[in-house]
This record gives C-alpha cells, sequence and structure tokens, in this order.
C-alpha cells in the first residue's frame, strides 16, 4: 500500500440515459472524493410550465424524457386534479394504470437486456451481444415492444402521450385493441419467464454490500426504511425526503435523509414491500435468488426482473377485466380551474417522482417543482461507488472501473431527467 494520490476517472459513462461521467480521488486504498460528474444540459423543465394554463402542462413535462414520459405526464395529471379537486372515474384509474404499467415493462427491458446485461457477460454493448446471443437480444425487444404498445394503445403513442388528460382520456380504446393487447400480454408472461430464467444464469455480482437507506411508496405514503426501522412520510411533506442540494461538479441536484443519501427504484420497492408479491414473483424472487433485505445495489436488477412478472400480470388482469366487463363511452369530467396547489408521488421505473404545483385564479402555474428518481439516487450512487472500490481486492484501474460502471448501470439511471438549473460552479461551467 502507498500513500500517493490517484484518480480514476470515467470520463462518460456508456449504456445509461444521459451524458455523464465518475470521477473517484484516492490516496493508497482510501477513497478521498467521489462525483458522480452529470453534464447533461440543463434543462429548466420547471420553468418552462410557469406561466401555462394547468391542460398544458403534461404535454410539456412529458418532454422531459423519452423513457418516463408516461409517469410525468400522469404525475402532472394527477397534481392539477388533486389542486382542483377533481374525482376521475374507476375506468379512467384502470387505464392510466395499464398505461403506466407499460412503461414500466418497456423501460425494465431496455435496460435489463440492453444496458446491463452485457456487463455480465463481459460484452461491450447490445449490440455486440446481439451478435453472439441473437435469442437474448430479441426476447428482451419483445417485451420492450409490449410496453410500448400498451402505452400506445391507451396513450395514443408509444412516448409523450396525448390521450391521457386532466379528468380523463381524450379517446378510449377500442375492444378490439384490448383483446389484441390481452393475446400480446399471455405472451409476454411467457416470455418474462424465460427472462427470469436468464437473468437467473447469470454471473454474481457480490462486490457491494453496505448499509442502504431505501425509499418507497406504500399505499399513498412515502416509506422510508434502514433495516427493520421505519418512517413514514405524507406525499405533501415529500421536501423532508428530497432535501434538494446543488452539488459542485455537477448539473443535477442531489438529496440527503437525515444526512444520509438514500436509494429509490426496483429494489426499494421490493424491500418496502415483500409482503405485496404475488405468487409468480414470488417464484422469480427464489428463482433469482433474491434476497428482500438485500443491502447489495446490484440486486437492483434482479428487482426489475421480479417486477417485471409483476407488471405484466397486474396489466393482463386488468385487460381481462375491462374485456369481461365491457365499458360506455365517457367524456373526460370537466376541470374548473382554481387556485390551488398539488401534489402528486408516484414509482416512475427507476424509483419514486414527484410533481408539484401551484396555481393562480385562472387555473395558470404560478410555481412548479419536479422531483426525479435519479436526482435522489445520485449521493447514494457516490456512497456506493466509495464502498465498492474500498473493499476490492484489487486496486486495477481497470477492475475498478468495471465494478463502479456496473453498478452505476444497475441504479438504471437517467441523467438527462435529473438536471433542473443553470449555476456556475466552482469549475467555472454552467451547473
Amino acid at each position: 500500500m502507498t500513500n500517493s494520490t490517484s484518480t480514476l476517472r470515467i470520463e462518460h459513462l456508456a449504456r445509461v440515459e444521459g451524458h455523464g461521467g465518475i470521477t473517484i480521488t484516492m490516496k493508497g486504498d482510501q477513497v478521498l472524493h467521489v462525483w458522480l460528474d452529470i453534464f447533461e444540459g440543463s434543462r429548466l423543465f420547471e420553468t418552462l410550465v410557469r406561466g401555462r394554463r394547468f391542460d398544458e402542462a403534461s404535454q410539456i413535462v412529458s418532454r422531459i424524457c423519452s423513457i418516463c414520459s408516461t409517469s410525468h405526464a400522469l404525475a402532472a395529471i394527477l397534481a392539477i386534479e388533486r389542486a382542483m379537486h377533481v374525482e376521475v372515474s374507476a375506468l379512467t384509474n384502470a387505464l392510466r394504470e395499464l398505461m403506466h404499467l407499460g412503461e414500466n415493462i418497456e423501460s425494465h427491458a431496455l435496460h435489463l437486456f440492453l444496458l446491463a446485461a452485457p456487463d455480465y457477460l463481459d460484452y461491450p454493448s447490445a449490440i455486440a451481444l446481439a451478435a453472439d446471443k441473437p435469442s437474448l437480444v430479441k426476447l428482451g425487444l419483445r417485451l420492450k415492444n409490449l410496453g410500448n404498445v400498451l402505452q400506445e394503445v391507451i396513450g395514443g403513442r408509444a412516448i409523450h402521450p396525448v390521450n391521457a388528460i386532466p379528468g380523463g382520456f381524450a379517446r378510449l380504446p377500442t375492444i378490439q385493441q384490448m383483446l389484441d393487447l390481452r393475446q400480446r400480454l399471455e405472451q409476454g408472461r411467457e416470455d418474462c419467464q424465460a427472462a427470469v430464467a436468464m437473468l437467473s444464469s447469470l454471473p454474481p455480482a457480490d462486490f457491494c454490500h453496505a448499509s442502504t437507506v431505501f425509499a418507497a411508496l406504500r399505499d399513498s405514503s412515502i416509506v422510508v426504511k434502514e433495516g427493520a426501522v421505519e418512517e413514514q412520510l405524507e406525499p405533501g411533506c415529500y421536501r423532508t425526503l428530497t432535501n434538494e442540494e446543488k452539488g459542485p461538479f455537477s448539473n443535477a441536484k442531489r438529496s440527503l435523509y437525515r444526512d444520509r443519501p438514500f436509494m429509490v427504484g426496483a429494489l426499494a420497492r421490493l424491500n418496502i414491500n415483500p409482503g405485496s408479491l404475488t405468487a409468480g414473483a414470488q417464484a422469480a424472487v427464489e428463482q433469482l435468488g433474491l434476497s428482500l433485505a438485500s443491502c447489495n445495489p446490484m440486486d437492483n436488477n434482479k428487482a426489475q426482473a421480479v417486477e417485471l412478472v409483476i407488471l405484466i400480470d397486474r396489466a393482463l388482469s386488468i385487460v381481462r377485466e375491462l374485456i369481461e366487463e365491457g365499458w360506455q363511452a365517457q367524456a373526460p369530467v370537466a376541470v374548473r380551474a382554481h387556485p390551488g396547489n398539488g401534489v402528486a408521488v408516484l414509482e416512475a421505473p427507476r424509483g419514486l417522482l414527484i410533481h408539484n404545483y401551484t396555481f393562480d385564479q385562472a387555473g395558470y402555474i404560478t410555481e412548479a417543482d419536479v422531483v426525479t428518481p435519479t436526482a435522489m439516487n445520485a449521493a447514494s450512487m457516490e456512497h456506493h461507488f466509495r464502498v465498492a472500490v474500498e473493499r476490492s481486492d484489487s486496486k486495477e484501474p481497470a477492475v475498478l472501473t468495471r465494478k463502479v460502471e456496473m453498478l452505476a448501470r444497475a441504479y438504471d439511471p437517467c441523467l438527462s431527467c435529473s438536471v433542473h438549473l443553470i449555476q456556475a460552479n466552482e469549475r467555472g461551467r454552467t451547473g
């Protein structure tokens, strides 16, 4: 062991949504500093909606992300309806859930098969993986397409949904579309079983077990959990959790809960809600060898595979019920503008997503706050990078780089979503 200072720098983190890098400074075997540098351009999405009418917001904020466009649109709609005291029909709620399930299926399949799987199998990209294992990549693309079709049928488009509006839907699906969805989802169940079998055969990645704080929704409350200790927060108190601050070396904000980093996403959801597993999901947990007291962030990949089972089963259940019961054409509930504030918290594919809007008398937005999963995860990612590097038997740069990149991708970050503002930082760049 030497006392010289060295720097591990990953200039560009590949196979994630958006642009970022990682810098780790060490003195001997001790990690001095860890920076997740998100240099994605500033998005200013809160500023874009200020001064706009309530019925314009969801279409604007869905452009924050092409992968999570449905989550952003729905979060905005739910916040608007809460501010305007709007109650929608059971059919509207069912269709919204179905559209949201489609997004989660699409996102998880994309991540697991095209972004994460190459790490385990030592391929530099999904293209290289497809050249040797085309059936594996085709399986992932079928599942991704299933999610896209769900969003297209219900939302009107595979990305940036146009049918979902405050008060309901501009257009409802046809019975034939629902029959086609049922057939696709039944095939999706078979594909999902094959996906779990494939993921269970991947080499283990057990190089970063560390005490971790998790946060996820349970019913309508935000639950924060470390070990057996839990705290609950009402959605309106979300700033107690998010507590966003601007870091010196990144264009994204970051959050700490009681001065501790915390993790959101699939692993957090399963750790906090283990009793909600279906029989199929429990079988997947056992097949994958996943512990639901896991503090290994690499297990977020396994948790997403388990969620694929839950998501497809739930979507099939909704479609079957709608086909059996049928539905009548219904106009959206009228939304009458008045001053108010609305907060919506939902589970996007990568974790908790929060939208908060304040409206004036005419229904124009005067204040907006959007907090994304990756902004919440940023500090937790740095925490786990530190642990992985300090505990690694080998300090060879190539070994450390591989571990850190695998960890980053296991979080499934959306770096583009995490950027909020422009501000000069210590490097003299905008941030």
